[in-house]
């Protein structure tokens, strides 16, 4: 390691590959509200942030957990809640006053139809006005869970143990998930028809 009196250390975020300066330099000159999400396996993230000198000032917070609160009882972590969040973050927003905004991807890789955009959809859905290219979006069947009920459909006739075992947290909750689609436009109007503040 380089070292002596005309060696800078590199901020700890660098370093440890937290955040790129650069690129969040870039972010922050637009002026503009950023639509920031950060996704785990069970989970999603929808978060708006403006900048502040004195440190960054998250307004909305949303998180795909918070589905359950509308009755949501599919995996958290997948498409259909991805969008559903960022819907929600979108509805928020505009309590909040805030119609534009630009997407914050973080560290993470531009991927197309992931669930990242299933999220900036959402949020669009919302009212929010995100610059983004239409075809990087993920198809409306698969941002509804078509792909979860076809699978689940496939598995019950095919590997009845398998789908047991795949889609236990629904069962448990007399939930079958071969009806997805359906649970996901429930949950939607739900949403839409609720006063978010």
């Amino acid at each position: 390691m380089a070292h002596g009196p005309s060696y800078k250390v590199d901020y700890k975020r660098k370093r440890k590959g937290l955040t790129n300066y650069r690129k969040r330099l870039k972010l922050l000159s637009s002026g503009i509200h950023r639509f920031v999400i950060r996704k785990s396996n069970n989970a999603t993230m929808c978060q708006i942030i403006d900048y502040n000198e004195k440190g960054d000032k998250t307004i909305v917070t949303v998180s795909s957990l918070d589905l359950k609160k509308y009755g949501y009882k599919g995996h958290t972590g997948n498409t259909p809640a991805a969008y559903l969040t960022g819907l929600i973050c979108g509805l928020k927003a505009k309590h909040h006053k805030i119609t534009t905004a630009i997407f914050d991807i973080g560290l993470y890789r531009s991927t197309k139809g992931s669930r990242m955009y299933a999220a900036i959809k959402g949020a669009a859905d919302g009212g929010l006005q995100i610059p983004f290219d239409e075809k990087i979006l993920p198809d409306i069947k698969r941002i509804s869970g078509h792909h979860i009920a076809e699978y689940a459909k496939m598995l019950k006739t095919n590997d009845p143990q398998k789908y047991q075992k795949l889609f236990s947290y629904m069962l448990k909750q007399n939930f079958e998930p071969e009806k997805m689609v359906e649970h996901f436009e429930e949950i939607k109007k739900k949403i839409m028809s609720e006063k978010v503040s």
